[in-house]
């Protein structure tokens, strides 16, 4: 019998990339989601015979308990996340829920461990970890040997790792803990300008913006990393006996930095010279988030394939495809 999985935030944008790359493998997968956001899942494979909606919180332990009920894995995805302009509007929102989304995680899944099958749960962190690094590339473990992220949304992140190693300390509840770097592709739409910088761009030039405004000067370096790659790399670290009690930094080897990204978008949607304008940024926009993907590629032979200019093409076609 197929291997079942629980995801939760399964119908937002990284779930979107996550299910049907576990349906494509051949596992059962379980998906909850309150469905406030919509990434490609809805549009995608509902209806598949390996596959099953709920429609739920994941701050409620006893309904991610419930639903552990006979399944082998659980990947922790669900979270209030966006861009940098999100973080800032809803410092205290993102901190709250998503501390109380970790927390109910943790408590169903330390029971069904104990109650059930239930063998491991893969912990989706974030780059943001790394927020106060000092030297790049950062490696993992680094992220306990400097200072604390200074946003609540990174800050949050980390005790995510830390409720992981907790868990097995006390419980003995395997993990791993996955660290996405700015996953970017179709699926995400720009709310309120909240959303992540390739959306948020693309939207402003296919509006007509000119000059393009970005945050900061543009010199912000980032790896900016296929989400379809990404949810690749979930399900290997969920899937090898390899990644049991360990961290991984899902990441392009590739940095970009924020202005050369504007000029990329500007250049695939109109014909003369890019016009790029910074605006003054926040006060906590890291400036460099450079990762070390060496373990990954060691111990789950993963690695980070697709081009940033081949997913910015697919955003474009996917929100002019919304846009008709």
């Amino acid at each position: 019998m197929a291997e079942r999985v629980l995801v939760t935030g399964s119908a937002g944008f990284l779930g979107g990339y996550i299910v049907p790359e576990l349906l494509a493998r051949g596992y059962r997968v379980l998906g909850l989601d309150n469905f406030t956001k919509n990434g490609l899942v809805r549009n995608s494979y509902d209806g598949h015979s390996m596959y099953q909606a709920v429609m739920g919180e994941a701050r409620d332990r006893h309904t991610i308990e419930a639903l552990l009920d006979g399944c082998d894995h659980l990947i922790a995805n669900a979270a209030l996340v966006g861009g940098i302009g999100y973080f800032h509007a809803r410092p205290y929102d993102l901190l709250a829920a998503n501390e109380r989304i970790t927390a109910a995680t943790a408590d169903a899944a330390i029971r069904a461990h104990q109650r059930a099958r239930l063998r491991k749960v893969t912990w989706i962190s974030s780059s943001m970890v790394y927020e106060s690094a000092t030297t790049w590339p950062s490696a993992e473990g680094q992220e306990r040997e400097m200072p604390p992220p200074r946003s609540s949304y990174g800050f949050q992140k980390l005790a995510v790792e830390y409720f992981a190693r907790a868990a097995w300390d006390q419980y003995q509840l395997p993990y791993t803990i996955v660290r996405p770097f700015n996953a970017v592709g179709p699926g995400e739409s720009p709310v309120d300008g909240m959303a992540h910088v390739v959306p948020d761009l693309v939207a402003k030039v296919m509006g007509g913006e000119c000059p393009l405004t970005i945050l900061g000067d543009g010199s912000q370096v980032r790896h900016y990393t296929y989400a379809g790659d990404v949810a690749r790399g979930i399900v290997d670290a969920m899937a090898s006996p390899d990644a049991w009690n360990e961290d991984f930094n899902l990441a392009s080897s590739e940095g970009t930095t924020v202005l050369d990204l504007a000029a990329l978008i500007w250049r695939k949607l109109r014909a003369d010279p890019p016009a790029i304008s910074p605006r003054r940024g926040y006060l906590n926009d890291v400036q460099r988030r450079v990762p070390d993907v060496g373990k990954a590629r060691r111990l789950l032979g993963w690695e980070a394939t697709t081009p940033l200019e081949t997913v910015v093409d697919q955003v474009i076609e996917w929100m002019r495809s919304r846009a008709a």
